[in-house]
């Protein structure tokens, strides 16, 4: 199912808010119980990406696979970084798998980390086209998210689509299609 900007705007709609309300006032307005109330529905099939979780650890056996998800985002995410021992490049990274909880979609995308010792310094966020090293686990895990939820990879074109929402704490004109349909924080992973 292909969904314009207009279609997937107005489903972020029902879900954040066009202005500041819940910071000012803080209370969550109708969007938000939207938001918890989709949770719950999702999370009452929980079991379902657990399993995903599991056969994606055997599909890439070179990876350690996790769970990214974090609400208030509005998605599952996976994560697949590279097994540690092997010669990795001055970057660590990680390829995520998103999956949207408001529309049927999915999107890929990479982080490298810059590090000192065991701590992040800084974090880049690549989406379509990934760097070579992130584009097989990207690929797979695609394929598997297709096989098992029946979701299209939202184009990177509309992901970037700005949107009058507030979304969390990312406001108008950075907020995007992707942030109001799954994270408005990217790059935070365990």
């Amino acid at each position: 199912m292909d969904l314009t900007a207009e279609q997937l705007l107005s489903i972020a709609k029902n879900y954040w808010r066009s202005d500041r309300y819940q910071h000012i006032t803080q209370e969550q307005g109708p969007e938000g119980y939207r938001l918890e109330e989709r949770w719950d529905e999702k999370l009452q099939k929980v079991d379902r990406w657990h399993a995903f979780l599991t056969d994606l650890k055997q599909e890439l056996p070179g990876f350690t696979i996790g769970d990214g998800t974090a609400t208030p985002d509005a998605c599952f995410r996976c994560v697949a970084y590279p097994v540690k021992g092997r010669p990795l490049p001055p970057f660590d990274w990680v390829v995520v798998g998103c999956i949207s909880i408001l529309a049927p979609i999915y999107m890929m995308y990479g982080i490298e980390f810059e590090r000192a010792g065991k701590v992040r310094l800084s974090s880049t966020v690549s989406f379509e086209p990934l760097p070579p090293q992130m584009r097989h686990p990207a690929d797979v895990i695609a394929r598997k998210i297709e096989a098992t939820f029946g979701v299209t990879a939202l184009p990177r074109e509309l992901a970037e689509t700005p949107v009058p929402l507030v979304v969390e704490w990312k406001e108008p004109p950075e907020t995007t299609l992707f942030h109001a349909l799954f994270s408005n924080q990217p790059e935070s992973v365990p």
